[in-house]
């Protein structure tokens, strides 16, 4: 695609990045063909095709309008059309950049900004775990929106106490442990059975990515800069105050943990971009290079662990589990180019585990923040994705997102978790 940036964008670095990639865009449409937005609302510009157009006018200097934002703010981000594209258009970075482009020029009205502002500044907050265990307290009289966001309380079950000379580190994360903290206690547990210690970093939070996609991106790379900071010490393998979890205090060496797993995919696709985010930071590239490079999906491990993990899980409890319905998330699947792994590696363990015939590539809806600021969208795309997977009568279904898992379980009364906890139930007792 020819492009003809205006002088505002020329030599600047948003505006190189941006032309980079339009110019691979062959105005095919094929990515429309497998946009949730684009079939559901039929609209040229509600799809990849018409919003690079849109990104386009306003890089060779057409003004924003609120419609051009509208537009923008519609798209999931799930990033299907860039496993459709046979040009290889990097859409998910290109609108990262058109909806900065836009924003710094159209204001929001009062509510959206200020509900916007809460999600970014709420959701990694330290509050937001007391308020969680505040609404699930009350969750019974709770309007039905706000219930759909506040899942019952679960016990996170123990946490294993072994060393292992083998050690990983996992993301503390922000609104998961709150939300499901049986999900990081489930992968420790199933990673101390395989002989691997986890490890945390307690300064380490959210990923950024919440700032980051409501564009606060400033805010979104602090978070990634001090992410970093809190790991390196355990990738360096260099002497910290603290134990090696980092937890008390005192002078100790950490051996050099052999990766960063991530148990909550839209973490991970994140985590895996910071070398891309910060590569014009001088102080943080090379680390964040190497934060990415060393970030792995938790089902990228799957093979191994199956391996370590086949004479102690139990037959009985994976039979008596019934079908296993899985809902590969976006970030999974097309964010980091994963597909396969879960339901080929649990399915050798004996698990009855497949994903939809019909429709697997498309978004749930949940989306990040999405399913908050464009409803009536999400939950058209949760009922349409539950309509699937409820043709394979699943007496469960799993995903490897905290926010896929919460919202297709708002839909359903069948529960829906994460993969790692149904394996994590099927082990025999390990001493941990």
């Amino acid at each position: 695609m020819q492009t003809n940036l205006s002088p505002e964008y020329k030599n600047t670095t948003d505006g190189k990045a941006a032309e980079a990639i339009l110019r691979k865009c062959v105005h095919c449409g094929f990515c429309n063909a497998t946009c949730p937005t684009y079939q559901l609302l039929g609209d040229e510009l509600d799809g990849p095709r018409g919003r690079i157009y849109l990104m386009k006018q306003v890089l060779e200097g057409t003004a924003p309008t609120r419609k051009t934002q509208l537009h923008l703010d519609r798209c999931l981000t799930c990033r299907n059309c860039e496993t459709t594209c046979p040009s290889g258009v990097d859409y998910g970075h290109l609108v990262d950049i058109g909806r900065k482009l836009v924003d710094a020029k159209v204001p929001r009205p009062a509510g959206e900004k200020a509900l916007r502002w809460a999600l970014k500044e709420g959701l990694p907050s330290p509050l937001f775990s007391p308020a969680m265990k505040v609404g699930q307290m009350v969750r019974g009289m709770l309007p039905a929106a706000l219930k759909n966001k506040v899942p019952a309380a679960q016990p996170a079950g123990i946490w294993p106490t072994r060393g292992h000379a083998r050690k990983v580190l996992l993301l503390k994360g922000c609104v998961q442990p709150a939300m499901m903290p049986n999900i990081d206690a489930a992968t420790a547990r199933v990673l101390d059975a395989a002989g691997i210690q986890s490890v945390l970093a307690p300064k380490a939070g959210c990923c950024g990515a919440v700032k980051f996609h409501l564009n606060d991106q400033d805010g979104g790379k602090a978070q990634m800069r001090a992410n970093i900071d809190a790991w390196w010490p355990h990738i360096a393998g260099t002497t910290v105050s603290g134990d090696a979890d980092g937890a008390s205090g005192g002078r100790s060496s950490v051996r050099a943990v052999e990766a960063i797993l991530m148990n909550a995919s839209g973490c991970g696709v994140t985590v895996k971009e910071y070398g891309h985010i910060l590569q014009d930071d001088p102080a943080y590239a090379a680390k964040a290079k190497r934060i990415s490079e060393l970030t792995q999906d938790l089902s990228e491990w799957l093979p191994e662990l199956a391996d370590a993990l086949r004479g102690i899980v139990n037959p009985a409890t994976i039979k008596a589990l019934g079908n296993v319905a899985f809902h590969p998330p976006c970030t999974l699947q097309h964010g980091q180019q994963l597909r396969g792994g879960v339901e080929a590696h649990l399915g050798a363990l004996g698990f009855n585990i497949k994903v939809a015939s019909n429709e697997a590539h498309l978004c749930c809806g949940s989306a990040g923040t999405y399913s908050v600021l464009q409803p009536d969208i999400a939950y058209q795309l949760r009922d349409r994705k539950l309509g699937n997977l409820k043709d394979m009568t699943p007496e469960v279904i799993v995903s490897a997102n905290i926010g896929c898992i919460t919202h297709l379980q708002s839909g359903t009364s069948t529960p829906v978790k994460h993969w790692v906890e149904v394996l994590d139930a099927a082990l025999r007792d390990v001493a941990g």
